[in-house]
């Protein structure tokens, strides 16, 4: 509502509307250009062909769109792309380091932690149709919305430091993409389709800014042919060595899981409030992730096909939609169009890659402040009880370990009994959902004294 408590205009897209094509092409720009730097940036670091990882995101991308549509009736507007989670593992496959950061770490490598990565994706198949068989509200009591809420939130948090570290590479031109952005998503609601696009033209204003500060270097659009072919590789399954790579990648799954079904549970709580508004019958998607997970796993299988990393559904873009109110599959579909593109068109990826990394940071810090309001929003809307000492226990462990072990551990939290199955340290998300899902398990086999809310 306004000032004058009228109505404000209300633009947006729910997942199975599709856009105009210029409108589509624009939107999925917004979403490529939010998914690019994490993208690219785990490649750099596994030792992955940049071409190859960007090329196959956006096939598994779209065919997991495609999928969700002709499968449960309706677009999962998810973008799959690079996780996080996978690179300590998949860079003790490859042999990549800090000092070999860029360099391409040799087909040999990349076949074999493609066996890997195809093993996670197995995994995740497996527990989607796992949870299709169990159903939803079984689901619900092994990961009720006071872990997935706060996982969402911890992957937001434990994002900061990335983002903080890109901005300060100016930081004045990070504050200024920011604020534009920020100022652009409110002041734009309900002002036709300008509206939806606060993101781009957050990142327009600052490119524009960075101009004078001598941020924007053009040479990779020189330096880059029109056309160029991604190093597309098959896994080396008939390796002596493809155990190892199954057994060093595919325990990370335990990461994507509960990221994965927090995603969905975000995405969804924010779609039907739209549709709710338009005056439109909700999507449900929360109803399909059994799956959303079949296909998680999918996208991690081509990628591990083709010659991508191992990969999870993005909270970036997630939070894209919900700052755009844009949740249009096909607009997702357009955007996974455009990363098959750059991985061959060089001129075009080239350009894309000269966005100051002070103005990625901006948009970050934003973008990964939503992911975690999002979590805190998923609480409120399911109405988790906090005045509940086992709900405030489950959430608490949750955070510390989480955030924590981000903050304090790279990410990688050094558990000495764990060594032989995680040499370098178990994925602190993913023990923190374990800690939560275990103490949620607790609660439910010996039951306590009910808790009214405060409201009660």
């Amino acid at each position: 509502m306004s000032a004058k408590g009228k109505e404000t205009k209300l633009i947006g897209y729910l997942p199975n509307d599709v856009p105009p094509i210029g409108q589509m092409i624009l939107l999925g720009f917004q979403h490529v250009l939010t998914m690019f730097p994490a993208t690219v940036l785990v490649a750099l670091l596994v030792g992955f062909d940049v071409g190859a990882v960007l090329t196959v995101s956006g096939l598994a991308t779209v065919t997991a769109l495609i999928l969700s549509r002709v499968l449960g009736g309706k677009f999962i507007p998810l973008y799959y792309g690079s996780s996080f989670s996978y690179i300590a593992a998949t860079m003790a496959v490859t042999g990549a380091t800090g000092d070999t950061f860029g360099q391409y770490a040799g087909t040999e490598a990349v076949r074999l932690a493609q066996v890997g990565i195809v093993a996670t994706g197995v995994i995740n198949v497996i527990v989607g149709f796992v949870i299709r068989w169990i159903g939803k509200a079984t689901l619900d009591k092994v990961l009720p919305p006071v872990i997935t809420g706060c996982v969402a939130t911890v992957i937001g948090i434990a994002l900061a430091f990335a983002a903080l570290d890109m901005a300060s590479v100016h930081w004045g031109v990070a504050l200024i993409t920011l604020l534009v952005t920020i100022l652009f998503s409110v002041y734009l609601q309900g002002k036709g389709f300008a509206g939806l696009l606060p993101v781009l033209f957050g990142a327009i204003v600052g490119y524009l800014v960075s101009i004078p500060f001598g941020l924007v270097d053009l040479s990779p659009v020189a330096a880059e042919a029109w056309l160029r072919f991604p190093r597309l590789t098959l896994p080396a399954f008939g390796d002596s060595r493809a155990w190892g790579a199954v057994g060093t990648l595919a325990v990370i799954a335990v990461a994507t899981i509960p990221e994965s079904t927090a995603h969905l549970y975000q995405i969804s709580l924010y779609v039907d409030r739209l549709a709710e508004r338009m005056g439109q019958k909700k999507y449900n998607l929360s109803q399909l992730i059994g799956l959303n997970l079949i296909l998680d796993g999918l996208g991690d299988a081509i990628n591990g096909m083709f010659g991508g990393v191992a990969g999870t559904n993005y909270g970036e873009n997630n939070s894209l939609m919900v700052i755009t109110r844009n949740y249009s599959g096909p607009a997702l579909i357009a955007a996974g169009v455009l990363a098959i593109l750059l991985g061959f068109v060089g001129k075009l990826a080239g350009l894309v890659s000269t966005v100051p990394l002070a103005v990625t940071g901006g948009l970050a810090i934003y973008l990964f402040g939503v992911i975690g309001m999002q979590g805190v929003a998923l609480m409120m809307a399911e109405k988790v009880n906090l005045y509940d000492p086992r709900q405030l226990a489950v959430g608490a462990a949750i955070l510390v370990i989480g955030i924590g072990g981000h903050i304090g551990y790279g990410g990688n939290l050094p558990i000495p009994i764990l060594t032989g199955i995680f040499p370098d340290g178990i994925p602190a998300i993913a023990l923190a959902a374990v800690v939560g899902i275990f103490l949620n398990a607790i609660f439910l086999v010996f039951k306590g004294p009910e808790v009214l809310a405060a409201t009660d």
